[in-house]
């Protein structure tokens, strides 16, 4: 008999198929509990409602470890049951930059999406994620626009799409289903290195917090990031309108005169929509 949490995914992930005609997808996965309960769910998705979904499986190491090696075979292993297409990137420019790193890994899930037609790149994601990425943003200096980025559906670019259907499961609920399901999780080591800012958030900074100060920090900050994202989608909105009035037929300009009379948030998110548009520059 399923979960909750199985029924709640299945029902998600089958809008989600429909809503966008999909007939093929591509998963990022780590060799984390997350990825191995994300894939775990698909496939027992696939078997009882798409049986014609193709899916591919993407793994991207760092070789951070000495003992990565160990970590694919154990994927390679737990892929090679599900019979499906199974994607390998090894990154030989090893660095300790969680932000370099981060921009490796998607360039490749780009490149690879863009190269093989796929649309859609599923993550493993969890609430849990949101939070620490939120923090992250908050102590390295950010935006409205930052702050709200890290969504269950977002637009990477005007051909591809970033889904991530376990954003609303905590990590400890993801934990419980893999022990209910006996899922062979595998530890990963570089999880418990502090030289990583991630990891020092995860089990220093948000322990403290829950114990000290909100022993339900991630609710309120999904909570605030929920309106959060309203309130930037309208400014986002308003921002265009006043974009598209203002800037001029022929020329690359604006209407300096029209623009000045608006709030200062609306100026400031016009130049930004201007300059992304035109000069392919993205200011902060």
């Amino acid at each position: 008999m399923n979960t909750y949490i199985e029924k709640k995914f299945n029902q998600k992930f089958d809008i989600f198929l429909s809503k966008n005609k999909l007939q093929a997808i591509l998963i990022a996965i780590s060799g984390g509990q997350d990825s191995i309960c994300l894939i775990n769910l698909i496939e027992n998705f696939q078997k009882k409602y798409r049986k014609e979904l193709s899916i591919t499986y993407i793994y991207i190491d760092h070789q951070w470890t000495k003992n990565s090696q160990r970590q694919i075979k154990h994927l390679i292993n737990i892929i090679k049951e599900t019979t499906k297409k199974f994607v390998i990137y090894q990154i030989n420019q090893l660095t300790n930059s969680e932000l370099k790193a981060r921009e490796l890994r998607y360039n490749i899930l780009i490149k690879y999406s863009e190269q093989y037609k796929y649309t859609h790149i599923i993550t493993a994601h969890t609430q849990t994620d949101k939070t620490e990425t939120f923090l992250q943003h908050i102590i390295r200096g950010t935006s409205l626009n930052g702050i709200t980025s890290f969504n269950e559906y977002r637009k990477f670019n005007n051909k591809i799409h970033i889904y991530r259907p376990l954003i609303e499961l905590k990590r400890k609920e993801i934990k419980w289903l893999c022990r209910k399901l006996y899922l062979p999780i595998w530890s990963d080591i570089t999880n418990y290195n502090y030289t990583i800012n991630r990891n020092r958030l995860r089990h220093e900074l948000i322990p403290y917090i829950h114990k000290y100060f909100n022993n339900n920090i991630d609710k309120k900050i999904n909570d605030f990031l929920a309106n959060s994202k309203l309130e930037n989608e309208y400014i986002n909105q308003n921002a265009i309108k006043l974009y598209l009035n203002s800037r001029h037929n022929i020329n690359i300009a604006l209407n300096y005169q029209l623009i000045h009379k608006q709030h200062i948030a609306l100026q400031i998110r016009t130049l930004q929509i201007f300059f992304f548009t035109t000069q392919n520059t993205i200011l902060t």
